[in-house]
């Protein structure tokens, strides 16, 4: 590895649990080039174990950063996760914000390797190059409080599972430095699936700047983008509210899901919006590090003093989901799901599946006591509900209850308000998600430019475009809601003052989609196909909720499947979806998996 690399550190950790050993992989630089870092170099170190079973021993828990990481890019202090999910089947990547990113990155590491599985519980720590496993058997079954309470000083952060991950729950998630949750795909499962509980990195180093004349430059174009965004910045937008601050524009545009995706408007949204949330908690700002928007809110409130206030979709689903009007109940839900160590979309997405099978009108009553249950693992119910909502609905053979994609719970937008949406729903790698192309930005934000909401026409080719920038908007690693003002471009220059490789936003664009398909190529492997880019049958055959003068109908169903298959074409798979040798090879990917 050239001495002269910048922005990367040339070292991977690879620790192996089963063999309780440390060594550090130096790749290529070309390895470098062709997936940049974050979610690309998590991916390339996946493929080779990803037709594994995701509790496998041999299947690794990747955590990278990128070459922005820990430099003065705007945003550039988030990490991927990855390994492969135990709710899906399918890749699992979640980006997280915090400070684990950028510690790792300043103690020398682009990433760490996880294998083996420990004999007992044990934790990793990690200071600049002394890395340690040491046992965690105390701390197993303790809360994600307890542990940042012990474990966290200073600048050091902490990601640590909670009781979730331990009893099963395949929705668990990865808490970082106690605000940051590395939510969906049940990342937090593959930890306690290898005995680890908590992982702190402290790093007292500096990243190695190509130019920091010309990075300078590139941020200042960044803020100054980014400052001209009223949804970024403006009175009204995430930087005073939090992503909160769409909770009364979904419900305006008819597309809330409400009772379990059987309506899209909720009569009392008005009641528990964030302006309600500022009144009642007066929330403080707070944010990843790098980040100027500071789009995370703690609360302030003598009761809720440094609490986690709830983002947009666990506000939405807490209440218009599962037809709740007690905002103090929604705190309660979401500070219970980072308490366990919880996705917040999946566990309330399977109540609201829970409480159509059940017939149960108000769940109001009970939702504590469940999502304690679920955390615990203590009865059969919570076990059940523990599984996500697809497996739950099976068993009582009721599928069509499971709002989800791939068995992945779908997000707080629903896909009848927005046709560019259900295709980036239907098609996503990790299931149900949002943020894989996150068409939200164009059609109801209007960033870059407004498209008809009520039409599939032309929006093949966009969420492929989306999906591509995203992959390396991961890979960088930067936010995604920051190119809601700035762009790959003003990216693109950051990246080349940090590394000194000179690429444009069409290069980055490139990169992105060998990327992405990789991840297409790496879900074909496992048998994935067009039956799983589907969406709920509930979207064909009902309509949404009508009324301020917007019609929300049913979607057309051949409509939906020619522009599935136009998106096949321009993504370059089969007519079954799967990958072709021909154009994995192309974007420069190995074909067999060896």
């Amino acid at each position: 590895m050239p001495t002269s690399l910048n922005g990367w550190t040339g070292k991977i950790l690879h620790i192996d649990l089963d063999k309780v050993s440390i060594d550090v992989v130096r790749p290529a630089t070309e390895i470098y080039h062709k997936y940049i870092g974050g979610k690309g170099l998590a991916g390339f170190y996946l493929r080779p174990k990803v037709t594994l079973p995701w509790n496998h021993p041999r299947m690794p828990l990747l955590i990278f950063t990128g070459p922005l990481v820990g430099t003065a890019a705007p945003t550039s202090g988030r990490s991927t996760i990855m390994s492969r999910s135990p709710l899906t089947g399918t890749i699992a990547d979640t980006s997280v914000g915090g400070r684990l990113g950028f510690q790792l990155k300043r103690a020398g590491w682009d990433g760490i390797i996880i294998t083996g599985q420990s004999e007992t519980p044990c934790g990793i720590e990690i200071e600049d190059d002394k890395v340690r496993i040491v046992t965690a058997q105390k701390l197993w079954g303790k809360d994600t409080a307890t542990i940042f309470s012990s474990l966290a000083n200073g600048t050091r952060s902490v990601a640590t599972i909670g009781p979730a991950a331990e009893n099963g729950v395949c929705f668990s998630a990865l808490v970082v430095d106690k605000h940051h949750v590395a939510g969906r795909s049940g990342i937090g499962l593959c930890f306690a699936a290898k005995n680890l509980k908590y992982l702190s990195v402290q790093g007292s180093g500096k990243v190695k700047i190509h130019d920091k004349e010309k990075l300078h430059a590139a941020r200042e174009e960044i803020l100054r983008l980014t400052a001209a965004s009223p949804i970024l910045m403006g009175q009204h937008g995430f930087s005073c509210f939090g992503t909160g601050s769409i909770y009364d524009l979904m419900d305006s545009r008819r597309m809330m899901p409400t009772d379990n995706f059987r309506k899209t408007h909720f009569d009392r949204a008005s009641e528990l919006n964030a302006h309600a949330y500022k009144n009642k908690y007066d929330p403080g700002k707070h944010g990843c590090m790098g980040c100027h928007i500071r789009c995370k809110k703690i609360g302030r409130s003598e009761e809720h003093v440094g609490a986690s206030m709830p983002e947009f979709e666990t506000m939405s689903h807490f209440t218009a989901l599962i037809n709740n009007t007690d905002m103090d109940l929604v705190m309660q839900a979401n500070a219970l799901c980072n308490h366990y160590g919880m996705d917040t979309i999946s566990a309330a997405a399977t109540l609201a599946c829970h409480k159509e099978i059940s017939g149960i009108k108000d769940l109001s009553g009970q939702l504590v006591q469940l999502l304690e249950e679920i955390g615990q693992g203590c009865t059969e119910i919570g076990r059940q509900l523990g599984k996500g909502s697809l497996h739950y609905a099976s068993s009582h053979n009721e599928q069509t209850a499971s709002m989800s994609v791939k068995g992945l719970e779908l997000p707080a937008y629903d896909p009848r308000g927005a046709y560019g949406m259900s295709l980036a729903y239907a098609l996503a790698t990790r299931g149900g998600c949002h943020l894989r192309a996150y068409p939200i930005s164009h059609e109801i934000l209007r960033k870059p430019v407004a498209t008809d909401r009520f039409t599939f026409s032309g929006k093949a080719r966009i969420i492929k475009i989306a999906e591509d920038q995203n992959a390396i908007v991961d890979s960088l690693t930067a936010c995604k809601f920051i190119f809601l003002g700035a762009g790959l471009e003003e990216y693109a220059g950051a990246f080349s003052a940090v590394t000194g490789v000179t690429a444009t936003a069409q290069d980055l664009l490139k990169v992105g989609e060998r990327i992405y398909y990789h991840e297409r190529l790496m879900n074909s492997l496992n048998g994935f196909e067009a039956k799983d880019d589907d969406l709920p049958s509930r979207f064909f055959d009902e309509a949404g909720t009508s009324g301020n003068g917007i019609e929300v109908k049913a979607l057309d169903r051949e409509a939906f499947l020619e522009a599935r298959s136009r998106y096949y074409r321009i993504r370059g798979l089969d007519e079954n979806g799967g990958a072709i040798q021909e154009k994995a090879e192309e974007l420069g990917l190995a074909w067999n998996n060896s």
